[in-house]
């Protein structure tokens, strides 16, 4: 899975040769960027293109529930809100294409690969669907065992959530494998990524844990308030399978040497895990750490980290002579 380039190929004087060269040239013009992104869909498994299709049907449920929210003035907090659905839509959404997208360079025999698309396609729209209904009911999905049917609800999303804690398990392990075909620096870049994906997944289930403690011993309206307090957590650590390997393919088509590739995504890997530690630490001390000099000083040093290793990045594509890019081999 690693970018190739084209070779030339001499075009005789015929008139058919000069023909089929005048209809190569009517065809819209090629660009690495979008060969290699139009590469992951053309190459791409069944189980590959379904997940991106699901992915963005649930990105748009999203946007409707914005939309609803938006012009029914209702209200944008509390366990009833619309923001739920709509939040769970987008999140589920991006986390689903990346996802797909990432295990595409990570090396498993087709049937395994299948399996793990499948699954966590379908958990993505189970989570997703569930948020979605409770919220229409005007019930709360979470932390809700007042009814037999909130109760299934409750286990279901539970099951969900197992399942994709599964399958980002089994991904990771499988990425921590040597793999000659692809790029040290796209392979560091998603294994980050996906450790933290595992982290958004763990604090999930610690909120759902808590909460339901609190539930179970009589104090429902608690785990409502208190039930989210790894929530900056959560959404942090869910950025990193976006940022780090998006990073690393944008380098691709830089004209960088693997080695400097590999130095700034380790560089930007450090700034973002930085950053995700701050938030970590500040969401179980119950504080805000940039209300203390060294948390502001930390935390500026891990964004700066990322800021800067973009730039370059950025900088170094549009220099050019721009590579060929990754692709889906």
């Amino acid at each position: 899975m690693i970018g190739r380039t084209a070779g030339n190929t001499e075009v005789g004087e015929s008139g058919e040769s000069r023909n089929e060269n005048q209809h190569f040239e009517a065809r819209p013009r090629s660009t690495p960027v979008r060969d290699s992104l139009l590469s992951f869909w053309r190459r791409g498994a069944p189980a590959e293109r379904a997940g991106y299709v699901v992915g963005v049907l649930l990105m748009i449920s999203g946007l409707i529930h914005l939309v609803i929210l938006s012009a029914s003035g209702g209200s944008w907090e509390g366990p009833l809100s619309l923001r739920k659905p709509a939040t769970f839509g987008l999140a589920f959404g991006v986390v689903l294409i990346t996802v797909v997208w990432a295990a595409a360079f990570v090396e498993m025999g087709g049937r395994t690969r299948t399996l793990l698309l499948n699954v966590f396609t379908a958990a993505c729209v189970i989570e997703t669907a569930l948020v979605s209904l409770q919220a229409w009911r005007g019930v709360p999905s979470h932390f809700n065992v007042a009814a037999p049917f909130d109760a299934l609800v409750a286990r279901v999303l539970a099951a969900g959530g197992a399942a994709l804690v599964i399958v980002t398990l089994v991904l990771t392990f499988i990425t921590f494998r040597s793999n000659a075909n692809v790029p040290i620096s796209m392979l560091v870049a998603i294994r980050a990524g996906l450790v933290a994906l595992l982290a958004t997944q763990i604090s999930g289930a610690l909120m759902i844990a808590r909460g339901m403690r609190l539930v179970l011993t009589g104090n429902p309206q608690a785990a409502y308030a208190h039930g989210g307090m790894l929530k900056a957590t959560h959404e942090v650590t869910m950025l990193g399978l976006l940022l780090l390997p998006f990073l690393a393919w944008l380098m691709s088509f830089t004209k960088w040497d693997e080695r400097r590739r590999l130095v700034l995504v380790s560089i930007a890997m450090g700034g973002y895990f930085v950053l995700a530690g701050i938030v970590t630490v500040g969401d179980v001390a119950g504080s805000d750490p940039l209300q203390m000099p060294v948390g502001i000083v930390v935390s500026a040093v891990g964004a700066l980290s990322l800021v800067i290793t973009g730039v370059l990045t950025l900088i170094g594509v549009i220099r050019g002579p721009i590579g060929v890019g990754i692709q889906h081999g």
